[in-house]
Formats: C-alpha cells, structure tokens, sequence
C-alpha cells in the first residue's frame, strides 16, 4: 500500500510523508503511471497520420517534378515515359504561382488603403460612438460639472484671463 501523501510521477522523485520518512521512488519505461499520458486510445493520432503521408506526398511530388524538368528525354523514352507536358511548364507554372501570390498581396494592400479613410479624416478619430464634448454638460450645473476636457486655448483668451486676474 502506497503512502497517500507521496506524488505519483514518471520521474524519479522524492517524497516526504508525515512521519518524515523520505521514500524514493523510480518507475520503469514499461511501468505506466496512470495519468500520464495514458490514453485509452491505441496507435497514432490522425494529425501525425497526415503530417507524415503529406511530407512523404511532397517529397515524392518534388522527386517527380525535378525528374520531369531536367531529365533528358531520351532518357525517359528510354524508361517507357512517352506522354508528359511540355516543358516550358516546368517553369512557366511556379512562375505564374509565384506571381499570382505577389499580386494578390498587393491586391490586398491596395484595398486596405483604398477603404481606410485619409490621415486627416475627422473619421479616424470619431464614429457613430462618439458625442460632441459639448453633450456631457447640458445637464450638469454648478459643481457637478466636471474638469473641461483639454483643448487649444486661443492666445487672446491667456490674454483676457491674465489680466482681468491681475486687476
């Protein structure tokens, strides 16, 4: 019988009960703890299933491209291998692949600059959200109205203020 208050770990680890007894423990490789990676599941997952078939479907697809493009043809007439396409495609389709994805990434900037409103816009900074300053002290009075947001204060205004205080 196990002492409850040990830990349970594939590692070997150290535990201290109440009695202050120190027991070490060590589990093998082929001792399974449960709950530790234990599965009712047998074999593999279906991700590591396609992982491994796509990267052994690229490779085989690579092999047979490179095989096509620079391969001589009297080799593959040799082989049995009459039919295949011309082989301007062996450059003229990564060509097109690679171009067409460069002319969609500036498709997609264009459009994005296209529906952003200009800089100097009033509507990167306000929406249908937002409400004049104005608004927040109509109903306010006396020493219920807050602190005045900050704003430009007009040269004659600093003027006015500084010298009807100082009379």
């Amino acid at each position: 019988m196990e002492d409850p208050h040990s830990v349970s770990s594939p590692r070997r680890t150290h535990s201290l009960s109440k009695k202050r007894r120190v027991t070490v423990s060590s589990l093998d490789a082929d001792e399974k703890a449960p709950g530790f990676g234990v599965s009712g599941e047998h074999g593999p997952k279906p991700s590591e299933v396609y992982g491994f078939v796509g990267s052994i479907t690229t490779v085989v697809a690579t092999v047979i491209f490179l095989a096509w493009a620079y391969v001589p043809e009297a080799w593959l007439h040799y082989i049995g291998i009459f039919y295949y396409p011309s082989r301007y495609w062996a450059l003229a389709g990564p060509v097109y692949v690679m171009m067409t994805i460069v002319l969609a990434l500036g498709f997609y900037v264009g459009l994005n600059f296209m529906s952003t409103p200009y800089p100097s816009s009033l509507n990167t900074m306000f929406d249908e959200f937002s409400r004049e300053p104005s608004s927040f002290f109509t109903s306010m009075d006396g020493d219920d109205r807050p602190i005045e947001p900050i704003s430009d204060i007009g040269i004659n205004k600093i003027n006015d203020l500084m010298f009807n205080n100082v009379n």
